[in-house]
């Protein structure tokens, strides 16, 4: 059997559980699991080969291991330790943010004094914030986890299959719900526009009462717009949101009973200072969430998202909730578990024979 190692120190536990679930029980590969007491917690697998870990121990228990193939899950902090990592074994690296890795070191240098100052120096003196442009050149593999990604890339970046279907929900009978997944936050989501078209709500098209769930944490503004929304809906329009994190079981609740997804990203972000553009250089995972939980997704018309799932937003949009809705998809069979699975395992048996 090759033998795999598997880190996740920071913030993608999601991905890493994705992870286990497909190669549990493996008869090619026998991975070990480095989480961080945060992940560790998050995810609550307790098994001999997941180990409680933290940056300044991953290179001690990783000595000596003869790992065929390790998998970094996310590179935005310790890019000293990363960098070892990868100058010294066959090491893959998910990529969430292409931009900020192919930055240069210049770029980094100016982006601690325009926000979060204090972290990011900490960042440059204790984690070797300027090494995060090495890392890319010296990991054996870049990894994506959209396959669209692919074709505006090279053929340096490879596709890691990691999103299979585990849902048989369906949506409420009572009432049509639209979820919105995701924190509630301008930065990473157009909620300006959702408020605006909320506000011209044509409730004729629904035969039965709606309801927009925003599935993640609201404050600031958005929360205070949430509050006076909700007092100005029609009847049969109501709204739920969140002013704490959303725990997983009640996040997996309202995912599983949803008639449609809405997930109106915005076109231009940003990580580190550096510019992002969700769809080309950022994934984002509502396209996990929508092959997760068997959903059609709606998202901005100029979204390059082409998976057969990802409707484009038009004008009457209340009209289009009712349609996609009515769509049917065989998510469990183009995303099962099994499919997901042989597709994993010939990727990593490929990153392992390269």
């Amino acid at each position: 059997m090759k033998k795999i190692a598997y880190i996740e120190l920071d913030t993608h536990a999601e991905l890493a559980s994705q992870f286990y679930e497909l190669v549990k029980g493996s008869q090619q590969f026998d991975v070990d699991y480095y989480f961080s007491e945060r992940v560790y917690r998050q995810l609550g697998i307790h098994a001999s080969n997941v180990a409680l870990c933290d940056a300044g121990f991953i290179l001690d228990g990783l000595k000596g291991k003869n790992y065929d193939l390790i998998i970094i899950g996310t590179v935005h902090r310790y890019f000293n330790i990363f960098n070892q990592i990868c100058r010294n074994n066959n090491a893959a690296v998910i990529i969430h943010n292409r931009n900020f890795l192919n930055g240069s070191k210049m770029h980094l240098l100016k982006s601690i004094f325009l926000k979060d100052s204090t972290y990011r120096l900490k960042l440059l003196l204790k984690e070797d914030l300027l090494a995060a442009t090495k890392i890319s050149e010296n990991a054996k593999h870049l990894l994506v986890l959209d396959e669209a990604f692919i074709s505006k890339s090279n053929n340096e970046i490879t596709f890691l299959p990691l999103f299979f279907n585990q849902s048989n929900g369906n949506g409420r009978r009572d009432l049509f719900r639209i979820v919105i997944p995701g924190a509630v936050s301008q930065q990473r989501r157009d909620y300006a526009h959702v408020f605006q078209k909320m506000g011209t709500w044509n409730s004729e098209v629904f035969t039965k009462p709606v309801e927009i769930v925003f599935l993640g944490k609201a404050t600031g503004h958005e929360l205070t717009q949430l509050q006076k929304l909700e007092k100005k809906l029609p009847e049969n329009l109501r709204v739920q949101y969140f002013a704490e994190k959303v725990p997983q079981k009640i996040f997996d609740r309202y995912m599983e009973t949803a008639d449609v997804l809405w997930c109106p990203v915005q076109k231009q972000t940003e990580f580190f200072s550096q510019p992002e553009t969700y769809g080309e250089t950022k994934l984002t995972g509502n396209i996990g969430d929508a092959i997760r939980y068997g959903k059609f997704a709606i998202f901005p018309k100029w979204f390059p998202g082409t998976h057969p799932f990802v409707v484009k937003e038009e004008k009457s949009l209340e009209t289009q909730f009712v349609e996609t809705a009515n769509r049917t998809y065989d998510f469990r069979k183009n995303f099962s578990k099994e499919k997901v699975r042989q597709n994993l395992d010939e990727c990593l048996s490929a990153m392992i024979s390269d």
